[in-house]
């Protein structure tokens, strides 16, 4: 890579932005072991440690497989057989994810009240999560060349045969990922567990700083987390193995010959609807329902929730433009060449942003209270907060937009007299206009519908849509709280059309 196409400053920045994405990490570790080691044995050696793991494993054991095996069926139905309507199929499959998980729960727990504990938590959280998995299989099945599958055809094998030894293979690196993101969704998720009166790390983290205000015992449970993160991302990379999903050399890529349903496709389509039913419309007409039953309160109900929302979207668009000009440093880096310290810088900042919410709001709180206390309570530190949370969904699309803007261009303009400023302004930006405003929604998009660290960081008087929504809901007023809900899944709705757009522009 030439010299005159990189940006002299953009490492510094990139190395200053990982710093802040790893800060939280550091203060847990440091705040763990303030008490000894003997301390933290001694506490998390107790039997409700065991249990709180136990919980967490299980939901773990239960849910990511679910999720998996729901996702890559649902894929594979969708982009290779004969199902009629597959596209609107293809948009009902995502649209799950509209749905903010804790409204889901809110839905289930008011419908059906008996539904608690392990049972409604996994049901719930593979409902609301296995379009992660959906969403990269189906983009991946939509470009894999089908001549390893025809091959195996021909050689005897039935289509289901076939699909096994030859399709799935090539789909581990999709179905790690999308099973990694549920997983760290699972350790994260905080509002459908606690409606669920499902413990786990992150529900017993939020009740120890309720009584303990960001102790020992907080951080030394929140390290136990963070261990639980590293041990899932490991797992992922073993899982997602070295097979190789491209081909190599010269022609057109071969597109698979949907299968035949037959006899299946009525069962299928009923399968299908089942799941939507179950985790769209029963979310939906719930919301609805309370929504209808609330009409008649006063219309105070409704200036407040215009209130709220503008908070929320003040917020949004805060934090993503925040998350995008952070993130901009390393992707230039990362766009430029896979240099091991930008890749180092990457996986730093993904890192940080796996740990729950709640984790990145107790340490930003300790070094708050401690060394800037000017920051405590403000929404520059929820934004903060905001920022290391999602900084890898504003770095993964800007990457990919930079990366089409040519070193060539910049390197025209810097012999053209151009400043670095100016380069980046006027050639590198504008090209990569379209992945700079998807990453922004992105983030802005999560941050709409962000419950625990906003629980946590919020300033007095600053309410989101999320928070009042939690509110009442808590309270059990569900009628209270079905405006914040529907106003989340209208907001969330784009959401379901940039991945859908995802899916369907992967043509190869």
């Amino acid at each position: 890579m030439p010299a005159s196409s990189r940006s002299p400053v953009a490492a510094p920045l990139a190395a200053l932005v990982a710093v802040l994405a790893v800060l939280p990490v550091v203060v847990v570790v440091a705040q763990a072991v303030v008490g000894g080691a003997a301390e933290a044995v001694d506490y998390l050696w107790r039997p409700r440690i065991g249990e709180l793991l136990a919980h967490t494993g299980w939901l773990l054991l239960i849910t990511v497989p679910c999720a998996v095996a729901l996702g890559v069926g649902a894929a594979w139905l969708v982009e290779r057989t004969d199902l009629p309507f597959a596209g609107v199929w293809r948009t009902l499959m995502l649209a799950p994810l509209a749905v903010p998980a804790f409204v889901s729960s809110y839905a289930w727990i008011s419908w059906q009240p008996g539904l608690v504990g392990l049972r409604g938590a996994a049901l719930v959280t593979t409902l609301a999560y296995f379009p992660f998995v959906f969403l990269p299989v189906a983009a991946l099945l939509r470009v894999l060349d089908a001549s390893e599958e025809d091959i195996a055809r021909s050689l005897g094998l039935s289509p289901f045969q076939a699909f096994l030894r030859s399709v799935l293979p090539r789909l581990r690196p999709a179905i790690s990922g999308g099973a990694l993101l549920v997983a760290l969704h699972l350790l994260a998720e905080y509002g459908v567990l606690e409606m669920m009166r499902y413990q786990t790390f992150t529900t017993a983290i939020l009740q120890q700083y309720a009584v303990g205000f960001s102790d020992v015992r907080g951080s030394l449970l929140a390290s136990v987390l963070l261990v639980l993160c590293l041990v899932v991302l490991t797992l992922e990379v073993v899982a997602r193995g070295r097979r190789r999903v491209a081909r190599l050399g010269s022609g057109t890529v071969q597109r698979a010959v949907p299968q035949q349903l037959g006899r299946w496709k009525v069962p299928v389509l009923a399968g299908l609807l089942l799941v939507v039913g179950l985790a769209l419309v029963v979310p939906v007409v719930m919301v609805l329902r309370w929504l209808l039953v609330g009409t008649s309160q006063s219309g105070a109900a409704a200036t407040d929730l215009f209130a709220v929302t503008a908070t929320t979207l003040s917020l949004a668009v805060a934090g993503g433009l925040l998350a995008v000009v952070l993130g901009l440093p390393g992707a230039l880096l990362l766009s430029r060449g896979h240099r091991l310290g930008a890749m180092v810088l990457e996986r730093v900042t993904f890192v940080a942003s796996a740990l729950p919410g709640v984790v990145i709001a107790l340490a930003l709180v300790t070094l708050a209270v401690r060394w800037a206390p000017a920051l405590y309570q403000t929404s520059i530190l929820l934004l903060v907060a905001y920022a290391i949370l999602f900084l890898p969904r504003a770095m993964v699309s800007l990457r990919s937009g930079l990366t089409a803007a040519p070193p060539e261009l910049s390197d025209a303009a810097r012999s053209l007299g151009a400043g670095g400023t100016g380069v980046l302004t006027r050639v590198v930006l504008p090209l990569a206009a379209p992945s700079v405003l998807a990453g922004f929604v992105l983030v802005a998009l999560a941050i709409s519908t962000e419950l625990t660290a906003t629980l946590l960081l919020a300033p007095t008087g600053v309410d989101t849509l999320a928070l009042a929504f939690w509110a009442s809901a808590d309270e059990l007023d569900y009628a209270a709280a079905a405006p914040y809900a529907a106003m989340m899944i209208a907001l969330s709705i784009p959401l379901t059309v940039v991945l859908r757009r995802q899916i369907v522009s992967d043509r190869g």
